[in-house]
């Protein structure tokens, strides 16, 4: 998946924030608030899939599907390739993985 991050690494990583950085973190997190967003990832899990195939999975419209796609990809959380007059999404990178990953660890303790 990703690099594990020992204590060392995490408090490189909190000592040297910017402010800047800190904003675009917690609209990072802002993102992750949403539960059809969440789902969204969860199917993408599954790997590369169109709107009409998330929308069947999740059993929701295109509209709403669509315009939680557009949000996840501003975000940088998914990417898209286009085949023909279709669109395909996966996940951006593994880091998806292991944030949802980590917050449902959390959730579980």
């Amino acid at each position: 998946m990703s690099e594990h991050y020992d204590d060392k690494n995490i408090d490189h990583l909190i000592q040297n924030c910017s402010e800047d950085e800190l904003s675009d973190l917690a609209e990072l997190f802002k993102v992750f608030g949403d539960s059809t967003r969440i789902k969204i990832l969860y199917d993408l899990f599954q790997g590369e899939k169109n709107v009409t195939e998330i929308c069947d999975d999740l059993e929701m419209n295109q509209s709403a599907i669509s315009h939680q796609l557009k949000i996840l990809k501003t975000s940088k959380l998914i990417k898209s390739r286009r085949d023909g007059k279709a669109m395909y999404y996966s996940l951006a990178d593994d880091h998806v993985k292991v944030i949802i990953a980590m917050g449902k660890e959390h959730v579980e303790e």
